[in-house]
């Protein structure tokens, strides 16, 4: 029997019609595999010049991030999860990015957005400059600087926005306006430092220029002193006694701080827009109040940056910055929860452009130290236990598996991070057992899943990240890529003929 079924499929495999002749054709995973097989032989690739370009950024949000937003959109929507699929990943093209820094193998989100955004990679912790700078020191700068996506694309004739539920000036939205020998120099310099300044004053000065149109964001304590506060009665972490908000409605630039003031913001792309919802960065989506979400600062933004640019075009990018932030955590629920809106995003997006002449990248800067144990049956929820395999079945028994200490655990967890089951003692030495917990308390929005190693914050991890795409070029997205060359694969998008 097993010589003829292999006969039958030497003899058979080649077309569409041979196929069918299976005896597994009548399978529904068979058909769906043709269906696949067919829509792949029929892709042509789109070579028109690129009008826009529009990156779409999930901080944090590796392949396995990825894979748990799916099933928590999947399960949340009736489903298992695993067979889930979201907007994105009906993309047609596809690759694997590797994010390392130049001296850090494991990176952050300054040495990677530098990549992105300037085509080339750099150092851990710095903005739009090269590798020869040493990080903090301000005297290395000059001569190191690289030419940033707000500087390239504006010489392009290209609007630009910027939009981030971290602070603005924080690592990925930083890079695409800023140069600074270091990421944290947002509202401060170091004595002696005369040679850059602030982010917070640089993406000022990038909207009194042009260069940046539209920026939406969190973070207004790096543009007002300690002695100053804002609209919700922070203070200000500058020392230069400027208050760069006034400075800016002052120069016409139009400002919002909350869902109101937002949506009084004008589309129509007469005046440059400033948005600037927290003290610090936005709240996570599953605890959002007086402030707009992703999609909604997006939608803003991308309409004023189509009615301005008209014929001549975009660039934008979109961050979702604080899928990073859960992840540091250890908690998983509002990572998904954020990625979910995420996701929400890249559709609406996607509905408010056009392929034919916009070039659409969903990617991340990284991924984090989120790992997903086994074996467990379908439709495990992703932020509970895993449950065993049924093998009368499709779904799980819905009997918890057991680890060697005959606890159960979560189909999430993280190698390290604050939630770590090794706690210190007095005297600096660790040990400790896991916890038990029920599939209601892993399930709740404010559980944190158990790490291992102990540390303050969880960390980011070295693992590739994926890149979809659609639109003019984006069947160069193919393959394991370095980070670097999504800017190159954009930048040949605007420029082709």
């Amino acid at each position: 029997m097993k010589r003829s079924m292999l006969a039958i499929a030497a003899g058979l495999i080649g077309t569409a019609a041979m196929a069918q002749d299976l005896p597994q054709a009548n399978s529904d995973w068979f058909t769906a595999g043709q269906e696949r097989l067919q829509a792949e032989l029929a892709k042509a690739p789109n070579t028109n010049t690129a009008k826009n370009v529009v990156i779409l950024i999930a901080d944090g949000n590796g392949v396995g991030t990825n894979y748990a937003t799916r099933m928590f959109m999947g399960q949340k929507a009736g489903g298992f999860g695993d067979d889930h699929v979201m907007h994105h990943e009906t993309f047609p093209s596809l690759g694997l990015v590797k994010t390392y820094n130049v001296n850090s193998q494991t990176p952050d989100s300054a040495g990677t957005g530098t990549a992105m955004m300037s085509g080339v990679k750099t150092d851990i912790g710095v903005l739009g400059v090269n590798a020869n700078v040493d990080r903090g020191d301000c005297s290395t700068l000059p001569g190191n600087e690289v030419a940033n996506a707000s500087e390239v694309f504006t010489e392009m004739g290209k609007e630009v926005g910027i939009v981030s539920t971290a602070r603005i000036t924080h690592a990925t939205p930083g890079a695409a306006y800023a140069h600074s020998v270091d990421r944290n120099f947002a509202a401060t310099l170091p004595e002696g430092c005369d040679t850059q300044k602030t982010i917070a004053e640089q993406l000022l000065e990038a909207m009194y220029e042009g260069r940046v149109d539209v920026a939406m964001g969190g973070g207004r304590r790096n543009f007002i002193t300690g002695d100053m506060t804002d609209n919700e009665g922070d203070s200000g972490n500058r020392e230069d006694g400027r208050n760069l908000i006034a400075e800016a409605q002052e120069n016409g630039v139009a400002y919002a701080w909350n869902a109101d003031t937002a949506g009084q913001l004008p589309t129509d792309g007469s005046t440059p827009i400033l948005g600037i919802f927290e003290d610090s960065h936005m709240s996570y989506e599953a605890d959002r109040g007086d402030e707009p979400s992703l999609s909604e600062m997006t939608e803003i933004a991308l309409r004023n940056l189509q009615a301005k640019a008209g014929d001549d075009g975009f660039f934008m990018q979109v961050e979702a910055g604080r899928v990073d932030h859960a992840h540091h955590g250890n908690n998983l629920a509002r990572t998904v929860t954020d990625g979910a809106e995420f996701v929400r995003t890249i559709e609406m997006v996607d509905e408010m452009t056009n392929d034919e002449d916009t070039l659409l990248i969903v990617t991340a800067d990284h991924e984090h130290s989120f790992a997903l144990n086994g074996y467990c049956g379908r439709g495990s929820d992703i932020l509970g236990l895993c449950m065993g395999i049924n093998n009368q079945g499709v779904e799980h028994t819905d009997e918890p598996l057991l680890g060697a200490d005959g606890k159960p655990y979560t189909v999430g967890m993280y190698t390290n991070g604050s939630s770590s089951v090794l706690l210190e003692q007095p005297g600096g030495e660790y040990f400790g057992s896991r916890p038990v917990v029920t599939n209601e308390e892993a399930q709740d929005i404010d559980y944190v899943q158990q790490a291992l190693v102990p540390r303050s914050s969880e960390s980011h991890s070295a693992e590739d990240v994926a890149v979809y795409a659609k639109g003019p070029y984006a069947h160069l997205f193919e393959g394991t890529l370095e980070q670097n060359y999504i800017f190159h694969v954009m930048h040949h998008a605007f420029t082709a003929e």
